[in-house]
Formats: C-alpha cells, sequence, structure tokens
C-alpha cells in the first residue's frame, strides 16, 4: 500500500440537487401526506457579505452534552439563540456562556420565532422525536449520526423532511472531508476496476448493563432523559456517552459501536459504491446467535468488544454482487476497496493504495466528480438559504443507517437474512422485521400523523 494522503483543506460548502431516477421508496415517502408551503427564514434570505446580527439565522441547540458542545463553531452568518437539556443544569450553564436562552423542554423552544434551525445532539434514542417536531415547526435540522435508533424511526424522519419542505442535513460529518470525497471519486472512477469486495471495521454491537442505582443529580429530569425506553437507575456510567460503559455502548439507547463509528464506515461505502439510493439484498454472520455481554458494574467497554470484534463477523451482499467484509483491523470510518486492477483504501481524511499510484491521480485526471463541502455545517447553512438538498440529506443519512441497523440485527436472529432495500423490509420474515422499531413508551413515540 502507499504511504497515502490526507489533510485538511479550505473551507467552503456548496448544495446540490440530486438528479438520480425516482425510486418506489421516494415515491412512497413523497405520498405520505399533503405537502405544505415552503417556509423560508427571513433571516435566510440576506444579501450577499458578512451579514450584520439582525441577518442571522438563529439555531437552536436540543442536547448539549460533549457533542452539542463541539458542533457550536457555527459560520458567520448563524447565531446561538437557545439551548435546551433535560439537564437544567447543564442547559443554563451553557446558555450563560453562549449569551442565549436555556430551557429543559425542547418543544418550548420550538415555538420561538427565533429559532429557525436546530442542531439534534442528543443520545442516539432522542435523535427521532425532536427532529421530526422540529421539521413540524418549520425549523430546518442538522442531526448527528446515526440518524436514528431503529430503521422505523429514521423513515418517518424522511417522511417529516420531506413533507414540511426541511433542509435536513445527517451529522456524517465525513463528507465534508477532502480525503473521503477524493477516495470515494476514485473508487467511483474505476481505478481499481470494478469493485468486488470491501472491507470495513467489525463494529461491535450494543450490550446490556444492570447497574445499581445512585442519586439523580440535582436538575437532571433523568425520566425524560430514558424518553422512550423504560427508566432504569440512574448511573453515571449509563449517562455519559463513552464512559464505563456509557449508553452508546448499551442496547436501550444505542446500536452500539455498529451505528456509532459504523454511520460514517458505512456512509463512506454507500458514497464510493454510488449506492445512496438502494442497499444490500442479502446480510449473514458468522458465529451463530449473539450473546452481548451484561455489565453489572462500571467496567471498560474492553472485554464487550473483544467479544464482539473477534466472532460474529458481518457479511452483506449488493444485488449487483459487490460484497462487504467486517473485518479486525480494517478502516473504521472509511474501509477498503478491492477491485482487479488494485486496492483502494480511506482511512480517517486519509486515501492510500496498491499500486501506489492510484492514490496519486490528481483530481483533473478524474472524469467523475462528488459534490464538493468541506465543512458540514456551512454546507448545511448553504442549503438552508438555497432550499437545495445538503451533501448529507436526511434520506442518505438513513439509508447508510440501515446498513448499521442490519449487521445488528442479522447477530440478533442468528441466521442469513435477505432484504429488500426498495419497500425497506426483510421479505416474509416476521421475526427480523419485528426488529425494524422497538416499543416505545408513552408518551415518547413517534406522532401517529407525521
Amino acid at each position: 500500500m502507499s504511504k497515502g494522503i490526507g489533510s485538511g483543506g479550505k473551507s467552503h460548502g456548496c448544495c446540490h440537487s440530486y438528479g438520480s431516477p425516482e425510486t418506489p421508496a421516494r415515491r412512497r415517502l413523497r405520498g405520505r401526506g399533503t405537502g405544505l408551503p415552503l417556509f423560508v427564514p427571513a433571516r435566510a434570505l440576506a444579501g450577499e457579505g458578512r451579514p450584520g446580527p439582525n441577518d442571522r439565522i438563529g439555531v437552536g441547540y436540543i442536547g448539549v452534552g460533549r457533542r452539542g458542545n463541539q458542533l457550536m463553531n457555527l459560520p458567520p452568518e448563524g447565531r446561538i439563540v437557545a439551548v435546551a437539556d433535560v439537564d437544567r443544569r447543564r442547559a443554563e450553564e451553557v446558555a450563560t456562556r453562549r449569551q442565549c436562552r436555556s430551557y429543559t423542554d425542547y418543544r418550548k423552544m420550538l415555538e420561538a420565532t427565533d429559532v429557525d434551525a436546530v442542531v439534534v445532539a442528543t443520545p442516539d434514542h432522542w435523535h427521532a422525536l425532536p427532529s421530526i417536531h422540529a421539521c413540524q415547526a418549520g425549523k430546518d435540522v442538522y442531526c448527528e449520526k446515526p440518524l436514528a435508533l431503529t430503521i422505523r424511526e429514521g423513515q418517518a424522519m424522511v417522511q417529516a423532511a420531506r413533507k414540511y419542505g426541511r433542509v435536513f442535513q445527517t451529522g456524517t460529518q465525513r463528507r465534508s472531508m477532502r480525503y473521503h470525497r477524493f477516495g470515494c471519486e476514485l473508487v467511483r472512477n474505476g481505478l481499481a476496476g470494478p469493485i468486488h469486495t470491501v472491507l470495513v471495521m467489525n463494529y461491535p454491537s450494543p450490550w446490556e448493563a444492570t447497574f445499581a442505582g445512585q442519586p439523580v443529580p440535582e436538575g437532571l429530569d433523568w425520566d425524560a432523559w430514558c424518553g422512550q425506553t423504560e427508566p432504569v437507575p440512574y448511573h453515571p456510567d449509563i449517562f455519559i456517552q463513552r464512559s464505563n460503559p456509557g449508553w452508546i455502548s448499551l442496547r436501550p439507547y444505542s446500536g452500539g459501536e455498529m451505528t456509532g463509528t459504523g454511520a460514517h464506515g458505512f456512509d463512506q461505502i454507500q458514497w464510493a459504491l454510488g449506492t445512496d439510493e438502494t442497499g444490500p439484498v442479502e446480510i449473514w454472520a458468522e458465529g451463530g446467535k449473539l450473546k452481548p455481554a451484561v455489565y453489572t458494574e462500571p467496567e471498560s467497554r474492553a472485554r464487550g468488544d473483544r467479544l464482539m470484534s473477534e466472532g460474529y463477523r458481518v457479511r452483506m451482499r449488493y444485488a449487483n454482487g459487490v460484497t462487504i467484509r467486517l473485518e479486525p483491523g480494517e478502516p473504521a470510518a472509511g474501509g477498503t476497496f478491492i477491485g482487479p486492477e488494485g486496492k483502494i483504501r480511506i482511512g480517517n481524511n486519509t486515501v492510500s493504495s496498491n499500486p501506489e499510484q492510484i492514490a496519486r491521480t490528481t483530481p483533473e485526471e478524474l472524469r467523475i466528480r462528488l459534490p464538493v463541502s468541506d465543512n458540514h455545517l456551512q454546507n448545511w447553512f448553504d442549503c438552508i438559504k438555497s432550499r437545495q438538498r445538503p451533501v448529507a440529506d436526511v434520506e442518505i443519512g438513513h439509508r447508510s443507517a440501515i446498513l448499521c441497523h442490519l449487521g445488528n440485527i442479522v447477530r440478533w436472529v442468528g441466521r442469513p437474512l435477505r432484504w429488500d432495500p426498495e419497500r425497506e423490509i426483510f421479505p416474509g420474515d416476521d421475526q427480523a422485521n419485528a426488529l425494524l422499531e422497538r416499543p416505545m413508551r408513552p408518551p415518547y413515540q413517534l406522532p401517529e400523523t407525521i
């Protein structure tokens, strides 16, 4: 393999409209409900040049933990006007620092007329409902990856964005990184020949935890944090994202690293293969039915990660024969694309190849070029103003997240599965189809009517 290339690029963003043919799935989503008049905030229509304070796009944040704070470096035409979090003290601290309003109920924040758009940076089990409510309130949305906790939730989010004409960016920010884009362009241009195999990290699925409860911190609405899930006693190693083990590794709140990091890796595979409109048709896994680790006291994620990464290796096959193999030691946020003419490896904003000259190809030599975005938030803002679809549109995020969910579901059922990417079901398989969604505790269910 070559030494590889990779670095940051000049920050700019552009939007695009997709010209691919409409699929039955697209028609189905478009046909649900009647369209509403397109709402464009007045602040999004500012003139050229640096906008003044009254012309900037007002952004509200739903969830202001670690990731929410990382997403607060907005483009110049944006301003933070409000934050919402079920942890009152955290919301108030961030609001004081950012000189904006704080809420504990995001629904109240969505009523504010100065909130034009929202960033949803909650735990995974709280992605769908705020995003749908924001669309219904006429707000544009940036939702962190993975798009949704389940396939059914992702479908509802796509439906809401389309029905209410919202600009909806998924937080798979590698679509706005120069060398991820370049690596996908190398694959799309056939530099390795027709791809037959893609290798990617064997992401761990989530596991279970039964911790003894601890006192709920003052100001935290723990029942609301549990949301759609059955409430369990508070414990900091559930509440904190990546602790010991943290909610991102626990099945009630996440799909584990299969969705946490896999949302990046599978998204790169979809982008490089040009399969944003579809998905695999067969899924299977080695090792039989998964028996997840159960944690009874705080412990490093290493035991569960090791159990799952050493076995239960997932395989997927597209209708055109391309096979995805989840293997130890492969890229976590990219993949190795293998064809008869060589290999192209996309890492963390790096590209390498075998033979080396593939990665030395200049952009000018490429016939197929992908939409340019080197700043994910800027791309979202540009599209809020133009009303075009962003580089990681909600439907792209949904399709990529489906691969993550398929990887978990095949481990949970312990047998090969067939998948229909158009209808988004397991044909004739009631057991697997039951895992397209999860029971949701009242009053945190999806709306009956989007």
